[in-house]
């Protein structure tokens, strides 16, 4: 008999294996499965895991179609969906396993989808109706043998039954609110499968309101007037005091006063310093759009950096509220470790000859973890992105130990003919944790030139500038998620991918994201006819009601009977006006599928349009003038293909975006002999040897992306040599179906 110990990833259960035994990990293999024999002490414990969520949920009967439905249970996850049959080996193991199992703890990731994932593997595969809790914040071995020693006699049920009822209220919403959109489709005689969810809803509302503005936004006029000055140590620009003229006349008039002056004089000058504070240990959503502005990673993509880097041991838990390191963690411990990594020895050293530590909390906590923080175990990162986002919280950390950087204001004030002209900059005197936060300080430094009070300037230019407003500027991915934190919409852990799913389903597009006309009309039409569902105060109401279960202020079926009432309200309205809403998807459809098809105007007949097209040998972008006009172009099997507003100089051909998960948008033109230009030095390299190989001969090919050069006996040989000076990538050829 043992104590059987259940983490939620195969590596958790490496690393907690390792950490507690007192000799080394007996490893054992089950169907493929690893789980680890120890002895601690006197007790023998053996550690298995899942692989994230074993148990999923699904109705229990019905038609596939019908709703509402509320008659749900958790089955395991292989069952229901084939992306999730990997998962049965492993619910089978730990089945096995705890037949002899006399003692049971859950070592799951602390937060309320951890706890969900260990409720389910307690009562549904291990037969038990509680279990011992470690917590932990990383997965150092000082950390875990303190969670195991120190662990609790119980789950942590609070989180279990909010983490619950939030999975039965997303599939409440999210099967029902579908359907019935879908059903509606459906009574057209068309099929499209729709998707709205709890969250889904309010957020994709978002979007379109701001798409909303930037479509009625009408530029306004105004004027703004510029004097270029040469002073002593350089060039001064100073503005008009009112800056914007939104009567050209007025400032038409102060131009005329001004234009032929030769000289303006220094009427004041005014300089003021302050203190600049260090910045606040990063949350996730801060680190996720941190990640966006330095590096343009998108926040789906942080996370799951960040999940593996804190898998391995290099940071602590990232799915976090807290802006806060307590001093628990030990500061001067990690302080120590990161000066032994050469990446950040001096500034951890400078860090650590202070006489007290104290970094610079935010407001914002979280009572499952701490801030984000590298545990200072030496990161063996090969991923340079990986790498990008572990150096930004490591020397996040460190800056937020530093002194505050001092910055200095200053402003001169030039008078020419009775009008006044401001010059601004500002400037870094002390940089202070600038030094360690480098080179992620995003700060403009403006240096004015030394003049003096009374001080003749001679002027090299005097502009009149016609210019108009801007509109909104579209949610970028960072800016999206900080806008549903800020309006209390979904969790840290979800909303990157809850605007996915937008994406996913074709009501949003673009790096600067935009709403499609599928998403505009389905927000439109649920406005006009089902307003709730879209409903922000809706769906933080029932935010604060799971707040209020993991508090144990409220059960968990008084949420749930509350939201079947609500779910039904909603679901009536639907239904009585089903054909009506099916007919403003369906049109809404059709337009958005016909746009996103369209890639331009055909270069080679007056009236056609390039459109995307599906053949005998898959898809590829026709003139839609056929059989008057045969103009064709080859696309790539995989990826999806955006639409791009841009076209070759020399034949006017379209360019297009290309997606491909986990690789940058390329973007090409749809002939690739306008993307590269093949020279009589690559014509030179057909017919050698291939360098890699040694076998086979180099050939020039063509694809979608342009031509390259490859080895002939591909696919045994995969050297690839791009045209255009970039370095080979073997896996070019791969991804490039349209290769002669």
């Amino acid at each position: 008999m043992y104590e059987l110990i259940v983490t939620e990833k195969p590596q958790a259960s490496k690393k907690i294996a390792e950490a507690l035994c007192d000799g080394k990990p007996v490893k054992e293999d089950m169907n493929g499965v690893p789980y680890y024999k120890i002895t601690r002490g006197k007790k023998d414990i053996v550690v298995a895991c899942a692989v994230g969520h074993l148990y999923g949920l699904e109705q229990k009967e019905g038609k596939k179609w019908s709703y509402p439905i509320f008659d749900i249970e958790w089955q395991a996850s292989y069952e229901t969906k084939k992306e999730s049959a990997f998962t049965k080996k492993y619910l089978t193991a730990l089945k096995k396993l705890s037949k002899d199992a006399k003692e049971f703890t859950v070592a799951t990731d602390y937060d309320i989808e951890g706890e969900v994932i260990g409720l389910n593997v307690i009562r549904y595969a291990c037969k038990q109706k509680d279990a011992n809790r470690m917590k932990f914040s990383t997965l150092t071995k000082e950390d875990l043998i303190k969670a195991y020693e120190t662990k609790e006699k119980t789950l942590n049920w609070g989180q279990a039954k909010a983490g619950e009822t939030r999975h039965f209220l997303d599939y409440y919403n999210g099967i029902n609110y579908s359907r019935a959109l879908t059903s509606a489709i459906r009574s057209t005689g068309a099929f499209k499968i729709m998707s709205i969810g709890r969250v889904q809803g309010p957020a994709l509302r978002i979007i379109v309101q701001r798409e909303k503005e930037i479509r009625a936004f009408r530029p306004e006029p105004f004027w703004q007037i510029e004097i270029i000055g040469k002073a002593k140590t350089g060039q001064l620009r100073a503005w008009h005091e009112k800056d914007k003229f939104w009567k050209k006349e007025e400032a038409t008039a102060i131009f005329e006063k001004v234009k032929d002056e030769k000289e303006a004089n220094v009427q004041k000058i005014e300089s003021a310093r302050f203190s600049q504070a260090p910045p606040t240990p990063f949350d996730l959503t801060t680190l996720q759009t941190e990640c966006y502005r330095c590096h343009r990673i998108a926040p789906k993509k942080t996370l799951e950096i960040a999940q593996e880097l804190y898998t391995a041991g290099s940071i602590s838990y990232p799915r976090t509220s807290s802006q806060v390191y307590p001093e628990s963690i030990g500061y001067r411990k990690i302080l120590s470790l990161l000066s032994k990594n050469n990446l950040y020895k001096d500034l951890a050293e400078q860090i650590l000859s202070k006489k007290v530590l104290a970094p610079n909390n935010g407001k914002k906590t979280d009572p499952a973890h701490p801030a984000i923080y590298p545990t200072g175990a030496y990161p063996e990162i090969e991923n340079e992105m990986n790498m990008k986002v572990y150096d930004i919280i490591a020397k996040r950390f460190l800056a937020t130990f530093a002194e505050p950087a001092m910055r200095e204001t200053n402003k001169i004030i030039l008078e020419s003919q009775q009008e006044l002209f401001v010059a601004k900059g500002t400037r870094t005197v002390e940089k202070g944790w600038h030094v360690f936060y480098m080179p992620y300080v995003n700060l403009e430094e403006e240096d004015l030139p030394k003049v003096v009070e009374k001080e003749c300037i001679p002027i090299k230019k005097i502009e009149m500038y016609d210019r108009e407003t801007t509109p909104p500027k579209r949610y970028t991915p960072a800016s999206i998620i900080r806008e549903l934190e800020k309006k209390n919409l979904g969790t840290k852990s979800t909303r990157a991918a809850i605007v996915d799913t937008l994406f996913q389903r074709g009501y949003a597009q673009g790096k600067a994201i935009e709403a499609t006309e599928l998403g505009i009309r389905t927000i439109e039409t649920l406005e006009k006819h089902s307003p709730k569902i879209i409903d922000e105060e809706l769906t933080r109401h029932f935010e604060d009601e799971m707040e209020d279960i993991s508090l144990g202020k409220k059960k968990e079926e008084e949420v749930l009977s509350e939201a079947r009432d609500a779910i039904n309200r909603i679901l009536l309205d639907l239904k009585t006006k089903e054909k009506e809403i099916g007919k403003e998807l369906h049109a809404a459809n059709i337009e958005t599928r016909d746009k996103n098809e369209t890639l331009g105007k055909c270069p080679f007949c007056e009236n056609g349009m390039i459109k995307i097209r599906k053949g005998k040998f898959g898809r590829f972008a026709a003139c839609n003038s056929y059989p008057d006009c045969k103009t064709t172009y080859s696309l790539p099997s995989t990826g999806i293909i955006e639409p791009m507003d841009k076209v070759s100089e020399k034949r006017k051909i379209p360019y297009i975006r290309i997606i491909n998960k986990g690789k940058r948008p390329a973007e090409v033109c749809l002939d690739p002999e306008e993307n590269q230009v093949i020279t009589e030095e690559h014509r030179e390299k057909e017919g050698k040897e291939c360098p890699k190989c040694k076998q086979g001969k180099l050939t020039i090919r063509k694809s979608i992306y342009g031509s390259f050069i490859a080895c002939d006996r591909y696919p045994k040989c995969k050297y690839i040599e791009q045209i255009g000076g970039k370095q080979p990538r073997e896996n070019q050829q791969e991804s490039s179906p349209a290769a002669d």
